[in-house]
């Protein structure tokens, strides 16, 4: 099964979420999930719950939220963090693409990727 991805508050980039759906990937941002203003344990938990992997600039706290939740014996859909403004959208979306095309929605459940580790 493919990943399909949902965008906390942060990392709602409108450039980025269309050229995701102009190539045919399942986008859900916060926004359009009725999760803004909440804290980063409900997006991640509402991500799992609807098989979404995270995508996020927090790295800090998602990192943070990752070894609790495995720690705790709970699982996720997946998280995918990239420090924020440091890619443009087209080298985000050119590496989330090599993330989606090379990784199956079942890989990434409790799995955390760095965007920066896929520049191949």
């Amino acid at each position: 099964m493919r990943i399909r991805l949902y965008f906390d508050e942060d990392a709602m980039q409108k450039a980025l979420i269309a050229a995701l759906r102009a190539r045919h990937i399942d986008v859900l941002t916060a926004s359009e999930a009725g999760m803004t203003d909440k804290s980063d344990e409900d997006h991640l938990a509402w991500a799992g719950r609807d098989s979404r992997v995270l995508y996020s600039f927090n790295i800090g706290d998602d990192c943070v939220l990752h070894k609790t939740r495995l720690s705790g014996g709970k699982t996720h859909g997946g998280i995918i963090l990239a420090p924020q403004q440091r890619y443009s959208v087209g080298e985000q979306l050119r590496r989330l693409l090599q993330i989606i095309n090379r990784v199956t929605a079942e890989e990434m459940r409790a799995r955390l990727e760095y965007l920066a580790n896929w520049d191949r």
